[in-house]
């Protein structure tokens, strides 16, 4: 297969809409396989495409690696954007997500860019399902990452989820187009990185394709999580005078996880989309409401109370300085 031809099948894995923009888009492009192939693919598909390097600083090694991306993305015709962060102490890999996003954000309103294509992959969304169900997420959080999402003003696109990460290293290979191997990527003291080289090997030694069976999760969960959502949809909160309230019988009439659904968009609609219930603050509402919800019960940062016929979600003072 030629160079050309090579090209001419990444882009074939887009789905049709990502050749439909208005303008230029961002690739999150961090100079690994993935996100060289999406840029490479986007590019070859005509589409108007920037990319975006966040250097984090974790290896010396990362400011000359940034150097030579610009030196390709010149090389390529590619207008090239890159900032380094500084990461605070703690968990380094939410530091890096919340610094990599700002970042992302800035450029999205200097650059007046509306959409970013990230270069996950199947075997990323098998180890976030994976992830998820270790730290105890339910079916709602084990839908995984989703096609597109927005993100403040700017839409994320995820158009590889479905696509094996080896097959996209083939097409590199055969249109003899290299990329740069992460160290991090074997540090097995993070959590995904275990994941990654420890617990799915291990699983495939016992004869379970890890990424097949999580990927199948996966599908469960969102096709679960959207008969919960429909039911939801069926009472419909609504917010006065800052506070979100829905009718208690209504309320009382729905299976429990129909409720936890409930209370879940009322936190969206009294806070934003990032704020959601807590498992143990879902199982406390549970059972106040079982006990006929008297009086009212406290969760982070608002309290949700029965007043005469509506339950109340409000934010607790704390919250209103």
């Amino acid at each position: 297969m030629s160079s050309s031809q090579a090209l001419a099948q990444l882009a074939e894995l887009l789905p049709a809409q990502a050749c439909l923009h208005q303008g230029a888009v961002a690739v999150g492009w961090s100079g690994g396989a993935d996100s060289t192939a999406l840029l490479l693919a986007l590019r070859q598909a005509g589409v108007d495409v920037v990319a975006w390097h966040v250097d984090h600083g974790w290896r010396r090694e990362s400011a000359a690696e940034a150097r030579q991306l610009e030196a390709l993305a010149q090389a390529w015709n590619i207008p090239f954007y890159c900032r380094g962060v500084w990461l605070s102490k703690g968990n380094r890999e939410h530091a890096a997500r919340q610094a990599r996003y700002a970042c992302f954000a800035r450029w999205a309103a200097e650059q007046h860019i509306r959409h970013l294509y990230l270069a996950h992959h199947a075997a990323d969304q098998a180890e976030t399902v994976c992830m998820r169900l270790l730290q105890g997420a339910g079916v709602s959080g084990c839908r995984g990452m989703a096609t597109a999402r927005r993100h403040g003003s700017l839409l994320i696109h995820r158009p590889w989820l479905a696509v094996d990460p080896e097959y996209l290293r083939q097409l590199l290979r055969q249109a003899r187009i290299s990329w740069l191997e992460d160290p991090t990527n074997f540090d097995c003291s993070l959590w995904r990185n275990a994941i990654r080289r420890r617990l799915f090997p291990a699983m495939q030694a016992a004869g379970c394709d890890a990424q097949r069976l999580f990927l199948r999760w996966q599908r469960q969960a969102v096709r679960i999580t959207e008969q919960l959502e429909s039911a939801a949809r069926r009472v419909q909160p609504e917010v006065v005078r800052g506070e979100v309230r829905v009718d208690w019988q209504a309320w009382a009439a729905l299976s429990p996880a129909v409720r936890a659904c409930v209370l879940q968009q009322m936190m969206a609609m009294l806070f934003d989309q990032g704020v959601r219930a807590g498992r143990r603050h879902i199982m406390l509402v549970e059972t106040w409401t079982a006990q006929g919800a008297c009086g009212g019960v406290d969760l982070s940062r608002c309290r949700l109370e029965r007043k005469k016929s509506y339950l109340h979600l409000r934010r607790t003072r704390a919250m209103l300085r």
